[in-house]
């Protein structure tokens, strides 16, 4: 890993002393504003995306507390998988990325530079599982500073849990959010409960910290699992790298043996929240997309946005490793339903975006928590919608969009990836937007407006400023 990229010119350590989210792999850098024309023609392609970063964040810490080596193919490169990198070799261990190819060498539970100082952008994973690892690791006392974005999302949940399980935490400067001061070989592990209500993010923490902790933990769920998905994610990954782990079907008893990780060699599959825009496209268009590498046996909970999709009149092939939307003729899609979002909520905005385009209204509930996302990804998406002529129904946990033909518009992105790709869909289907500050995009996929562009989408890039 270099600290410059001659690509993109973004240079690490001005991007951590300004707390920044932007990384050596960020795309454009300085870039005032895209412009995404419409594309009324069938939009038809077979595509591989990008890499999960659910899957590469786990998989890249997991390789870091493995003792020995371990390879990662088809890896995310993006600003969150760039941070989460970057901290583990300052931490100590190597790690080398060759396009989209990483070789670990872990580190277990040695942590050979005890003093380290860690930055992780606006990495949310990152920033919910290293912690633990950091704590149930060899002696040393380490700093996790992240963008200031990030600063602004706490942690209570999370770091109460991992306290009562023995882990020395402090945060000097704002209660429980970044930066964090945490003293190695504090996490004993044992029992602890928890509310899974809140984020699946704060469980995965404390499971990932099992391996290495002394008595490995137990953890208690004292409601219900949000997101049991990404629970169980974690798990797979947590087995693949040899954690040895017991759990009921809801995921509400769980328990991780001490005993540290084992290297691993895994493939990675493509990211299914990305996958959703081009489905989308797919639907609006009345055109035919296939995505090659994400399947039903994904654990990933956002492939069912083509369950939604389905529900709209699309027609759907799933396959294992691929699934194929074909949108009804004209791109003319069904409404007049209400869909609980909350079991994949990072696909919330996808459909705000394609509701427009329905025959009736589209109401989405239940997703509340997107509030406190990179933006209030509600009252953001409620607000473009109205901007761009699209009648809107506000409420707390979420909106109902009614059908309407969207206007051009100029759109802030908020620093918010998937509020610029929802609103690129939105654009492309209607009568074209200009997305503001679009590098945002490069926190979960940083090439996305040169795919659109490869689909035969009108993009415009502004010189940089």
């Amino acid at each position: 890993m270099t600290a410059t990229d001659t690509t993109t010119g973004v240079d690490a350590a001005k991007a951590e002393a300004e707390g920044s989210g932007l990384s050596p792999w960020s795309a454009l850098v300085g870039v005032p504003h895209v412009d995404v024309a419409p594309h009324h023609a069938p939009i038809t392609a077979d595509i591989a995306l990008p890499g999960s970063k659910s899957y590469t964040n786990r998989a890249l810490l997991c390789a870091a507390m493995a003792d020995g080596r371990s390879t990662l193919t088809g890896l995310l490169r993006s600003d969150d998988s760039y941070w989460c990198a970057e901290s583990l070799r300052r931490l100590g261990a190597g790690v080398t990325v060759e396009g989209t190819t990483a070789t670990i060498d872990g580190l277990g539970r040695r942590r050979p530079n005890p003093e380290a100082s860690l930055y992780i952008g606006s990495a949310g994973t990152t920033a919910r599982f290293l912690p633990g690892l950091l704590a149930a690791g060899g002696p040393g006392r380490f700093t996790l500073d992240a963008s200031r974005q990030m600063r602004g999302r706490p942690m209570a949940p999370l770091l109460l849990a991992l306290r009562q399980l023995g882990a020395d935490i402090t945060c000097p400067n704002v209660p429980d959010a970044p930066p964090l001061e945490i003293e190695g070989v504090s996490l004993l592990g044992g029992p602890v409960r928890m509310s899974g209500a809140v984020s699946s993010q704060f469980i995965s923490g404390v499971l990932m910290a099992g391996p290495l902790a002394l008595n490995g933990v137990h953890v208690m769920i004292e409601d219900h699992v949000v997101q049991k998905d990404y629970v169980a994610m974690t798990l797979d990954m947590m087995e693949t790298f040899g954690a040895i782990i017991e759990a009921d079907e809801d995921l509400e008893d769980m328990r991780v043996e001490t005993g540290g990780y084992r290297p691993a060699d895994v493939m990675l599959e493509a990211d299914a929240s990305t996958a959703t825009y081009f489905l989308a496209l797919a639907a609006v268009t009345g055109g035919r997309v296939t995505v090659t590498n994400v399947g039903t046996t994904t654990r990933q909970p956002d492939l069912r946005f083509i369950d939604i999709l389905e529900r709209m009149g699309c027609k759907v092939i799933r396959e294992p490793a691929a699934v194929t939307v074909a949108g009804p003729p004209g791109g003319y899609l069904k409404g007049g339903f209400d869909v609980d979002m909350r079991p994949l909520s990072d696909a919330t905005l996808t459909l705000a975006a394609i509701a427009p385009y329905a025959d009736g209204p589209v109401a989405i509930h239940n997703v509340a928590h997107i509030r406190k996302h990179e933006s209030d990804r509600i009252g953001v998406m409620c607000a473009a919608l109205a901007a761009l002529g699209v009648p809107v129904d506000e409420r707390p946990d979420g909106m109902t969009i009614h059908p309407a033909r969207p206007t051009h518009g100029v759109m802030e992105t908020h620093d918010d990836h998937r509020v610029a790709m929802a609103l690129s869909v939105l654009g492309v289907a209607g009568e074209g937007v200009r997305l503001l500050d679009p590098g945002c995009v490069s926190k979960t996929c940083p090439p996305f407006f040169d795919l659109l562009a490869g689909l035969g989408v009108g993009v415009e890039v502004a010189s940089p400023e």
